[in-house]
């Protein structure tokens, strides 16, 4: 069995000042929320976090974001958040945007061990500037460089109590690439199982990449409601 934990703040109590964390979820759906809680909470400071974009204001790393806790954000998206959009303009926090593949391709290749890949994603704008090119089969493609973090904070649906995962929908998308290329991975779960329960075929994250679990209930919050008339 892997470590349980019961409380959210014991999970998170070694995530120290300036640590490097990825978050998964896509937009405000699959996020870590409980954990991220407990961050601001605990009012570490001076984070570099990895994630598709920043919640929205009021939610999620929006939360972390309003009480200054993040230094530098990498994402590729800055979505629907205010707050994000006025610390990137007025200077107070520090973004390296990222087209969205590319993202998931640096963590993905984070946590296979691939130092660095090349892409054609980026090439003729400020994504490529500063960075080595190469040629292939007469097409440019620029040099990235893989992502890791001190820890990964992930949300899935199941899990049994050894860290097998299971997401559904929208959450199986940054969710399983960030549980690989964490030094530590830290679960969220909604349904914690016994050890065997779940069908080896239905699993999406092993075991063997998760190094804390803890349950936790969602709010599942709406981004942006619409209404159809």
């Amino acid at each position: 069995m892997k470590p349980i934990f019961t409380s959210f703040k014991d999970a998170v109590a070694d995530i120290d000042d300036g640590a490097t964390l990825m978050v998964g979820g896509f937009g405000i759906c699959g996020i870590p929320e409980n954990l991220i809680l407990a961050l601001v909470d605990k009012g570490v400071k001076d984070l570099v976090v990895i994630s598709n974009n920043c919640g929205i204001d009021g939610w999620g790393l929006g939360l972390l974001l309003e009480q200054k806790q993040i230094k530098k954000m990498i994402a590729s998206y800055v979505g629907e958040n205010k707050e994000f959009e006025r610390q990137v303009l007025s200077g107070e926090l520090e973004v390296e945007l990222t087209p969205q593949g590319t993202l998931a391709e640096k963590i993905r290749a984070g946590g296979a061990g691939i130092s660095a890949f090349y892409t054609p994603a980026g090439v003729g704008t400020q994504i490529a500037e500063g960075k080595e090119m190469r040629v292939f089969n007469g097409k440019e493609y620029v040099l990235e460089k893989a992502l890791m973090a001190d820890f990964s904070l992930i949300r899935a649906w199941k899990g049994d109590k050894i860290g097998n995962l299971i997401y559904r929908k929208t959450a199986r998308n940054f969710n399983p690439l960030m549980a690989t290329a964490g030094n530590i991975t830290i679960a969220e779960v909604e349904t914690l199982c016994e050890t065997g329960e779940i069908d080896p075929n239905h699993i999406h994250t092993p075991s063997i990449y998760v190094q804390r679990l803890i349950q936790g209930k969602q709010e599942k919050r709406m981004e942006r409601e619409t209404t159809c008339t």
